[in-house]
């Protein structure tokens, strides 16, 4: 089994802090075998850590959080962008044009644009895999939902820290029953539903520092682009 992080972000994303560099030492620190950066709409930093991932005795998996028309959307596997503003349905064609894995994350968290609001059920189950365990809960309430919505449709499941600084990558690890250290072998078995999720919640003055974080470089880079 790998132990594999599918949900972080760098400085890239506009609510992440730190660098790649950083999120793959701390990856490394904790024991994990594989990590996926997942920048908001963004693709570069992921692809810049999927190839110095190696150095760090780590698989690295690219990937972004693709903000679709119904919500987010994690695309695994993938090496150009999937533009942002799509449907549903248009946003998975795209991953799966380019032989990427669909992962939906907190799909019933609609403060955070989940996506189960906006489409079908049938919709929802279409996808590879959903996210049953997101680190940064308040209740846990929709992690449930999203377990049980996944087990009641046969939908693979997968665990995301979701984290927006370095420190609090793999609070929540997807265990992966991979043939070999790949990432063709990490998307295959969560395709196949080779998974297990082990996690725990973000502290939650943690997590206020992230959202707050978050919202005062939004603010500066919108008075650098004004200015």
């Amino acid at each position: 089994m790998l132990s594999v992080e599918l949900h972080s972000h760098s400085a890239l994303s506009h609510d992440g802090r730190d660098p790649v560099d950083m999120l793959l030492e701390q990856a490394a620190a904790v024991g994990l075998d594989a990590l996926a950066v997942t920048d908001h709409d963004e693709l570069d930093a992921s692809l810049e850590a999927a190839d110095l991932a190696d150095d760090y005795g780590l698989v690295g998996i690219p990937g972004m959080e693709v903000t679709s028309a119904a919500g987010h959307v994690l695309a695994f596997g993938i090496e150009e962008p999937v533009p942002a503003g799509l449907s549903f349905d248009e946003t998975l064609d795209r991953i799966h044009a380019q032989g990427g894995l669909a992962v939906i994350p907190h799909p019933f968290q609609k403060s955070r644009h989940g996506v189960a609001p906006h489409v079908t059920e049938d919709q929802l189950a279409g996808a590879d895999a959903i996210e049953v365990y997101n680190s940064r809960l308040l209740t846990g309430r929709s992690n449930r939902q999203a377990e049980q919505f996944a087990v009641n449709h046969g939908v693979p499941m997968t665990a995301g820290s979701d984290a927006h600084i370095a420190e609090m990558v793999g609070q929540a690890v997807t265990e992966v029953g991979a043939d070999e250290r790949s990432v063709e072998a990490v998307l295959d078995a969560i395709r196949a539903g080779r998974t297990s999720v082990v996690g725990k919640r973000t502290p939650w003055r943690i997590s206020f520092r992230q959202a707050a974080g978050g919202a005062k470089r939004r603010i500066a880079r919108r008075v650098d682009d004004i200015l």
